[in-house]
């Protein structure tokens, strides 16, 4: 049993709760309850967000690449520097990787994460042995951490829009579909040991790395489960689709696909309004990065419009240049202040804006990433955070005020425990196997620099 002195349920703040938790699931919840011997006390409970977007290996390039060079550096300057540091990755180096990552998630907060995995073959494009090996090894991160992981091997064709060929950096991404479908099944089987809120979803890259026939094709054989698609993130990448599809990348793919609440469309930065409101009207998820949109300069989310069309939205740590669940979150909100040049933009009409940004993020990723949760309710996977309202960043604050300074005052270490689907990740504001998990990444990347 989990005993909170207040709790953030489907209904609103509660007091004295306690939930018990059962095959990862919360299969009771009262309110007005004493704390029993043999409870885990904890101080405020809330739900736990989902992180819906990661590219684990990028994390040990983080300061790598905040180097200027001669002319201007853009994500695609970044992007080709990305493509030489995947050449050194082994196998080994990824798992490591990924395991210190999803520490790192769930000690900020998050309980599970949507893995959009393109790194699938060896250095020159040549499949391992085992065409799911990269799998397998995200799916052993996830085992030894206990993160809920949602696992989206992604479909990447084309080294640009119109078909063109794989640039070299790019080959240990590409797959054709019939061997996506190969590759996606190999992943099935990877997770299968893993708890059963962890599933496989699929992830055409963009618009750009596949064509229509073959999002078609691969869409109809995967006609179940999350589909991720990066979509709009750069004004370059906009302009090609225009040029060669006939219309920018959300209008076509919103014309051409049977986008639902399923999808998740990843950054969407650049829309026009009908395109804001349409997207909105799909039902699908806005999956927003803004630590990594505003690291890579691609520029803000068109916030006020898509929140008054009912749009749902998440947050995703991307390339993980910083994991931190609070500052993405008042990231989002910041870059719409300095677009706008206002003050608590993120809320229809009147409201708490850090309300309106935490619920709305655990909501949206958990449907994003398929995971029956986003709220703590009977019936929903035990996905919880619980902070430290004593904490010199919340201890002045009444109730109703708690989520504004959480998003906007506050530091991930006010995190005390975090539990996924019920697995007790994080005890006393610490993951239960950092010092193992951590050991290990500082051996990769030590051995990761003899390579560069």
């Amino acid at each position: 049993m989990i005993f909170a002195r207040r709790a953030m349920l489907a209904t609103g703040w509660a007091s004295n709760v306690r939930l018990d938790v059962s095959h990862g699931r919360i299969t009771a919840l009262e309110t007005d309850q004493n704390a029993k011997q043999g409870d885990t006390t904890v101080d405020t409970l809330l739900p736990a967000l989902a992180n819906l977007h990661s590219h684990s290996f990028q994390r040990a390039m983080a300061g790598m690449t905040e180097f200027r060079m001669a002319g201007k550096d853009s994500f695609w300057t970044w992007r080709d520097l990305m493509y030489r540091f995947t050449a050194h990755l082994t196998p080994e180096h990824v798992e490591a990787i990924a395991a210190f990552v999803f520490l790192e998630m769930q000690e900020a907060g998050y309980a599970s994460v949507g893995e959009f995995h393109y790194l699938h073959h060896q250095p020159g494009g040549m499949p391992y042995e085992d065409l799911g090996e990269l799998s397998a090894r995200i799916a052993a991160a996830a085992a030894a951490t206990g993160i809920g992981l949602t696992h989206l091997p992604v479909l990447y064709t084309y080294g640009g829009a119109g078909q063109m060929a794989l640039k070299a950096g790019q080959a240990r991404f590409g797959n054709s579909v019939d061997r996506f479908n190969d590759l996606v099944a190999r992943a099935r089987g990877a997770i299968a040991d893993l708890p059963k809120d962890c599933r496989v979803g699929i992830a055409p890259h963009s618009l750009r790395a596949t064509s229509p026939d073959d999002l078609k094709t691969v869409l109809a054989a995967h006609e179940a489960g999350p589909v991720h698609i990066h979509i709009a993130e750069q004004p370059q990448e906009v302009a090609d689709i225009q040029a060669v599809l006939g219309a920018r990348p959300v209008e076509w793919l919103l014309a051409n696909a049977e986008v639902n609440a399923d999808w998740c469309l990843i950054h969407a930065t650049h829309m026009t309004d009908a395109e804001t409101v349409n997207m909105a009207m799909s039902g699908a998820v806005a999956g927003l990065c803004p630590i990594t949109e505003a690291n890579l300069g691609d520029g803000p989310f068109n916030g006020p419009a898509y929140l008054n069309a009912g749009g749902a939205f998440g947050v995703g740590s991307d390339s993980n240049v910083l994991i931190s669940l609070t500052e993405e979150l008042r990231t989002l909100e910041y870059s719409q202040r300095l677009r706008d040049i206002a003050r608590n933009v993120l809320v229809v009409g009147e409201g708490s804006v850090g309300e309106t940004l935490y619920c709305g993020a655990a909501k949206g990723g958990a449907q994003a990433l398929g995971r029956g949760t986003g709220d703590i309710s009977v019936g929903a996977w035990a996905d919880l955070v619980a902070v430290d309202s004593e904490a010199p960043a919340l201890c002045a604050l009444k109730e109703h005020q708690l989520l504004d300074g959480l998003v906007f005052a506050a530091k991930d270490e006010i995190v005390t425990d975090v539990w996924s689907a019920g697995r007790h990740a994080v005890k006393q504001g610490k993951h239960i196997h950092r010092d193992a998990i951590t050991a290990a990444y500082r051996s990769a990347m030590q051995s990761l620099m003899a390579l560069l």
